[in-house]
């Protein structure tokens, strides 16, 4: 068992999740790259229990009323994403977490929807920050 924590971008949503990471996931999909704005989003999959330890009034989820598996869950305030509590097991944007998981990626998801612009990790310069 581990303790995760994390919260939004303005840190009036914050939460814990107990429980086992079970999947750790860069997600390709059309759904997932608009929700996060970004080319992929990094999902960690744990089967555990979300407890919300402030913000919880200001958490919304937004389901898709075309998908099955796909919702948003977000900060009000910010836009920020947040965990949410599904039957199985706990969804947690990993961008979201201030800890560090006990695993690491271990796939890309929907990599046949990746956009022609994404990277993957090696096909673009790195920098420590903003380069000038």
């Amino acid at each position: 068992m581990e303790t995760l924590i994390g919260g939004c971008l303005c840190g009036g949503v914050r939460y814990e999740v107990v429980g086992e990471p079970v999947r750790f996931y860069h997600c390709h999909c059309s759904r997932c790259r608009k929700a996060s704005g970004t080319g992929h989003a990094s999902n960690l999959f744990v089967k555990g229990e979300l407890r919300w330890l402030s913000g919880a009034d200001q958490v919304r989820t937004f389901a898709h009323p075309e998908a099955q598996r796909f919702a948003n869950t977000f900060c009000t305030v910010c836009g920020g994403r947040v965990p949410r509590q599904v039957p199985t097991h706990v969804f947690i944007p990993a961008g979201s977490l201030d800890t560090e998981p006990s695993i690491r990626p271990q796939a890309r998801i929907f990599s046949g929807s990746r956009a022609s612009w994404s990277c993957d990790g090696s096909d673009v310069p790195a920098f420590d920050a903003l380069p000038s």
